[in-house]
C-alpha cells in the first residue's frame, strides 16, 4: 500500500507567500501619504491656475457667461495694442531706473558692511527692515514725499531755491517716484545677499592681493566683483523678475480705478494693465494672454542676464588669456618696428 506524503497547510502558505513579491505601493503608501498635502495644494493652487490661464487665453470670457473659443485672436490683438506696448515701455524704464542703481548701491553697502568693525549687526537689521515693511504703507509714505503741493521733496527743493516738480503728474516724475520706492525697498535685501557672498570669499585671496601691491579699488573690481559673479547673477535675475512684475507701487500711488496708471498712464506697468483688463474690464481671456506675454518677457530677460553675467567660466578665462596674449604680441610687434 503506497503512502502519500501530505504537506502541512501552514508550510504551503509559507512557501506561497515567500514566492509572492511584496507590494511596493503598500510599503511606500505611508511615505506618499505624508508628502501628499504639498502635491494636493500645489495641484489645486499652482498647477490648475496655470493650466486654466492657458486655456482661457484662447477664449473670450467675462468670468460669468459661457466661454467663446477665439484661438490666437487675443495674442494677435495684443501685438497691435498700443496700451500694451506703452505698459511694456513704462515697465522697462522703471526697471532700469530702479534695478541698476539698486544693485550698485547694494554692492557698495555690502562691501561697507563687510569691512565694518562696529555695530555690524545693527546695520544689517537696519538695511533689511524695508524689505519686511508693508509695501502699501511704504508707498503711502513715499506718496506724501513726492506729493505735488505738500510733498517733503518739493519743500526741500524750494528751501534751497529750486522750483517744485510735478512728480505725480509728469511722466518722468511718476516713473522716478515708483523706481525710488522699489529701490528703497529692495536695496537692503540685495545688500544682505551680496554680504553673504563676500563672506564666502577667502581672506587669503585679499591678503595675497595686498602683498602684490593691489590698491583697494583694484581689489574690488578684479577680485571681489569677479568672485561675486554667481551672486550678482542671482540678484540680477531675481531683480529682473520682480522689476517686470511691479504692480503694488503704482496701484497704491494712484488709487483711481479708472486711471490705474496715473495721468497719461505713465505709471501703468504690465501687471497693472493685466489687472485692469481682467478684473476691471472683465476681459479674463485677454488678461491671461497678457500674463503669458509677461512670462515670455521674463524668460527672455533672464536668458539675457545669464548670457551677460553668467556663462562658462573656462570660456571666459580662455578668452581673457587670448586677449592678453594678443595685446602682448601687438606691443612686441610695435616695439620691434
Amino acid at each position: 500500500m503506497a503512502v502519500t506524503k501530505t504537506i502541512p497547510v501552514t508550510a504551503a502558505v509559507r512557501e506561497e507567500t515567500a514566492e509572492k513579491p511584496p507590494n511596493r505601493f503598500r510599503q511606500a503608501f505611508p511615505q506618499y501619504a505624508a508628502i501628499s498635502p504639498f502635491f494636493i495644494l500645489f495641484a489645486v493652487f499652482g498647477a490648475f491656475p496655470i493650466l486654466f490661464s492657458i486655456w482661457i487665453s484662447f477664449h473670450s470670457w467675462d468670468g460669468i457667461g459661457a466661454m467663446k473659443f477665439v484661438g490666437f485672436e487675443q495674442y494677435s490683438y495684443l501685438l497691435g495694442d498700443p496700451k500694451f506696448w506703452q505698459a511694456i515701455g513704462n515697465t522697462m524704464i522703471i526697471w532700469v531706473l530702479s534695478t541698476v542703481p539698486m544693485l550698485l548701491l547694494a554692492l557698495v553697502i555690502a562691501n561697507a558692511l563687510h569691512n565694518a568693525t562696529r555695530f555690524r549687526t545693527f546695520y544689517r537689521i537696519a538695511y533689511f527692515i524695508p524689505n519686511v515693511t508693508s509695501v502699501v504703507a511704504v508707498t503711502l509714505v513715499f506718496g506724501s514725499i513726492f506729493s505735488n503741493n505738500f510733498g517733503l521733496l518739493n519743500a526741500f527743493l524750494q528751501s534751497i531755491g529750486l522750483g517744485k516738480v510735478e512728480w505725480l503728474t509728469q511722466p518722468w516724475g511718476i516713473k522716478i517716484a515708483i523706481a525710488t520706492i522699489v529701490t528703497w525697498r529692495w536695496v537692503g535685501y540685495n545688500a544682505i545677499i551680496f554680504l553673504a557672498g563676500l563672506q564666502a570669499i577667502s581672506a587669503d585671496v585679499y591678503e595675497a592681493a595686498k602683498v602684490d601691491g593691489a590698491s583697494p579699488r583694484q581689489t574690488f573690481w578684479r577680485i571681489t566683483v569677479p568672485m561675486l559673479r554667481p551672486v550678482i547673477l542671482f540678484t540680477a535675475v531675481t531683480s529682473t523678475i520682480g522689476g517686470l512684475q511691479i504692480f503694488t507701487e503704482s496701484r497704491v500711488l494712484f488709487g483711481d480705478t479708472n486711471n490705474i496708471g496715473g495721468p497719461g498712464d505713465a505709471g501703468m506697468t504690465i501687471v497693472s494693465y493685466l489687472y485692469q483688463s481682467a478684473f476691471i474690464k472683465n476681459q479674463f481671456g485677454y488678461g491671461a494672454a497678457i500674463g503669458w506675454a509677461l512670462f515670455i518677457l521674463i524668460v527672455l530677460f533672464s536668458i539675457i542676464n545669464w548670457r551677460l553675467i553668467g556663462g562658462n567660466d573656462s570660456e571666459r578665462l580662455t578668452s581673457r588669456a587670448k586677449r592678453r596674449a594678443d595685446r602682448k604680441i601687438a606691443v612686441q610687434k610695435g616695439a620691434a618696428k
